[in-house]
């Protein structure tokens, strides 16, 4: 496996994890704060979306990322994250098509780009995280899972089945 084959991988499985952990959530369970102060499920996962098309948004990387819903960067910004109550957050059919069709986006993308591509130095804030293109669309993968992971905090809070 070279290294644009092991992030596809990664871009894929992560997407079909958060895709999984959304898949039995109603719209108002999209809402519930694991935690007073922590942020709902609909917020995470409309900031991981929104948070996508920057993260991987490089010169050397040349995604065409689905026109976002406007407002929606704003929306799911920490200005809003500990807004009460939460409104103006859509519907989980609506988050679950969005963010596919932007990690599709980013997966095309991936798809041209070599493995020596992939040591192209990243700019802007996060490049003291992520150094090269490689490393940022490794974060942008990891990104999705870090919040998956605290959708499963609500699961649990739910009452729903513990997936994973």
């Amino acid at each position: 496996m070279h290294g644009v084959d092991a992030i596809r991988t990664a871009l894929k499985s992560t997407e079909h994890l958060v895709k999984w952990f959304l898949g039995d959530l109603s719209d108002a369970d999209l809402l519930v704060r694991p935690a007073p102060g922590a942020n709902h499920v609909a917020w995470q996962i409309g900031h991981v979306t929104a948070t996508e098309c920057k993260l991987a948004s490089q010169p050397t990387f040349e995604a065409s990322y689905p026109k976002l819903p406007e407002n929606f960067a704003q929306q799911h910004s920490q200005a809003t994250q500990a807004q009460e109550p939460p409104q103006g957050f859509a519907s989980r059919a609506q988050y679950v098509e969005l963010f596919a069709q932007v990690r599709q986006a980013t997966i095309a993308a991936l798809d041209n780009l070599s493995d020596a591509d992939l040591d192209a130095p990243t700019t802007g804030p996060m490049a003291d995280f992520a150094p090269t293109l490689g490393a940022l669309l490794i974060l942008t993968a990891n990104h999705s899972m870090m919040h998956a992971g605290q959708f499963s905090v609500v699961r649990r809070k739910l009452g729903k089945p513990v997936l994973f």
